[in-house]
This record gives C-alpha cells, sequence and structure tokens, in this order.
C-alpha cells in the first residue's frame, strides 16, 4: 500500500514520509484509541532523558492566533522505564520508532544514545535545544562548538542506529548547525524544533505561562521552517526532515519542494488526530494526480529562477 510514498530514510525503510512529531504524539500509545497507528510511516516520541523528569508547572500550554505556545519541560519517565513499559508496547505496531532524547550535561546525553542503541529502536532523535547545566544554560543547539561535540561523542557510542539531530530555529544562522552536524557524523537533520515565544495576560499583567516564555509550534512557524529546510538542503548532504505547521498535504508538498526527504506533523495532532492519515491518503492522491511515481522524486524541486 502507498508504494508511491515508499521512502528509505539512512537505510530505513518507511511506508510513508508521514511521522508523528516528538513532543506532540506521547509515547504514540496515547493516541491508539484514536488512529490506527501501523497507518503511520513512523512515531517519534516524547523527548527520553537519562532520569525521570516532571516538568515544569501549570499552566504549561496555551493556544495563540496561529498555533501553540508549551513549556511542559521534557516531562517523560526515563529511559530505563521507557524500555521496560513503554517500549514492548510500541513495538506491537507496524511502524518505525524514532526515539527523540535529550540531557541536561554531554555526559547524560551519551548515556542515553548508548542505552536507546542496544535497542529494539529504528532510529534516534537528538534534541539539541536543551541547556547545558555545566556550561552556564547554554542551550546545545545554539554554540556550533557545543553541538559538534554532543553529536560527535553520541554518534562514537552509537554502533547501529541513525543517528537524527533536531535543530534549533532559535538560531542566527542554521545552515551553520546543519553543517556542524554533518561533520560531527549526523545521519540526518530535523528541522525545526519550536521558536522562543511569550503570550502576556493583558488583565493580570502576568505571562499565560508558568515558565514565562515557551516554544511556538503551528501555521505560524511553517514559513520560517520551510525556509530553513530550503537553507540546509542546499548546505549540507544528509537528508532532513521537515517540522513545523504542517496540517496538510500541502504544507508536505512544500516542504518536499524545499528539500525535505521525511517530514513530522506536530501541532496538527492536538487539532484532529485523524490529520496525518489524511495528509497520507491526500499526498498519494496528489501523486497520482500529477504522475509523480514516488514523493522523493519532488525532493528539493522549487524553482527559484
Amino acid at each position: 500500500m502507498h508504494k508511491l510514498l515508499n521512502i528509505n530514510l539512512c537505510g530505513v525503510e518507511f511506508k510513508n514520509p508521514i511521522i508523528a512529531a516528538s513532543g506532540t504524539f506521547g509515547y504514540g500509545l496515547e493516541y491508539s484509541n484514536f488512529i490506527d497507528l501501523n497507518r503511520l510511516g513512523g512515531i517519534s516520541v516524547k523527548g527520553i532523558s537519562l532520569n525521570e523528569v516532571k516538568g515544569n508547572p501549570m499552566p504549561r500550554i496555551m493556544e495563540t492566533s496561529a498555533g501553540m505556545l508549551n513549556a511542559i519541560g521534557l516531562q517523560n519517565v526515563g529511559v530505563e522505564k521507557f524500555v521496560k513499559d513503554k517500549l514492548p508496547l510500541l513495538r506491537r505496531y507496524n511502524t518505525k520508532i524514532i526515539v527523540n532524547f535529550w540531557g541536561k550535561t554531554l555526559d547524560e546525553y551519551i548515556e542515553v544514545a548508548k542505552i536507546l542503541d542496544r535497542e529494539d529502536v529504528d532510529m534516534l532523535e537528538m534534541n539539541i535545544s536543551c541547556p547545558n547545566i555545566k556550561e552556564g544554560g547554554i542551550a546545545f543547539g545554539t554554540d556550533p562548538k557545543m553541538t559538534y561535540d554532543v553529536v560527535y561523542n553520541c554518534k562514537k557510542v552509537m554502533n547501529s542506529k541513525p543517528l537524527v539531530v533536531k535543530l534549533s530555529p532559535n538560531v542566527t544562522n542554521i545552515k551553520i548547525f546543519g553543517k556542524v552536524a554533518e561533520e560531527a557524523g549526523a545521519d540526518a537533520i530535523s528541522a525545526i524544533n519550536t521558536l522562543l515565544g511569550m503570550a502576556i495576560n493583558i488583565n493580570t499583567r502576568r505571562p499565560f505561562l508558568s515558565n514565562v516564555t515557551g516554544g511556538l509550534s503551528g501555521p505560524a512557524i511553517k514559513p520560517v521552517a520551510v525556509r530553513m529546510v530550503y537553507e540546509l538542503y542546499k548546505t549540507i548532504n544528509i537528508p532532513i526532515i521537515g517540522i513545523g505547521g504542517i496540517m496538510d498535504y500541502r504544507d508536505v508538498v512544500e516542504f518536499y519542494l524545499a528539500g525535505a526527504s521525511a517530514v513530522q506533523v506536530g501541532t496538527a495532532n492536538f487539532v484532529n488526530p485523524e490529520i496525518p492519515l489524511k495528509i497520507i491518503d491526500d499526498l498519494e492522491s496528489y501523486c497520482l494526480k500529477n504522475s509523480i511515481e514516488n514523493i522523493s522524486d519532488i525532493k528539493g524541486k522549487v524553482i527559484t529562477n
């Protein structure tokens, strides 16, 4: 089924390029009562850390005029519980499992990568938008040297799984970070993570989020994400997974034309859990209608002259 949409990403065969984005799909299991998880190309689970994390205090999520602000705080059960309790249940589904992971220090990143590399997962996705507590809170993804170090050292302890590096858009030039990640050994890039945003209640004069700022996702960020994927595609030679504001098949086609090899659907899952499945069907129809033999044929084919 969906031969038009079959893709190969870093040696991993996906039935279609539609992946549920990390942070918007829980561990995947939460959505199993709403949609057939077997139809998805893949699931990127919420960010897994070395130890359990409770996340930020409420309120930590709010709707904006064209998206959503969140400051969940990377709440998760920790790698040990994930491997023991969540992964066996996930593995019952015929879809690719990508495990998003993060750490507060370089050593934590390395340890989690080492553990997950031994498990029955298809890919690892490194979230480098996290502050390094040993470096005064500078995010790994906003300093090229720190980006290189974390990618290089994690890749060094991994023997079997492709490593996807999820880039932060909160930088001056994303091309630099894509290149650095590639040179450090990344097998693919996912772009982009959320943009830093803020909202204020005009009646209380206080921020809506207890964390003050949060990550902006949804349709508002799509033009930024498409631009960054386009820039990365011209700069690096490894695949790019496009993320940011995808609501329908047209958005997916746009990301492909910019240079994406696959996409992740995030905030749309909160609007309607069935959107990813509709995108798969509509994308197949688009390929048939336009005599496209495989979705990968249009990758990077935007006409700019």
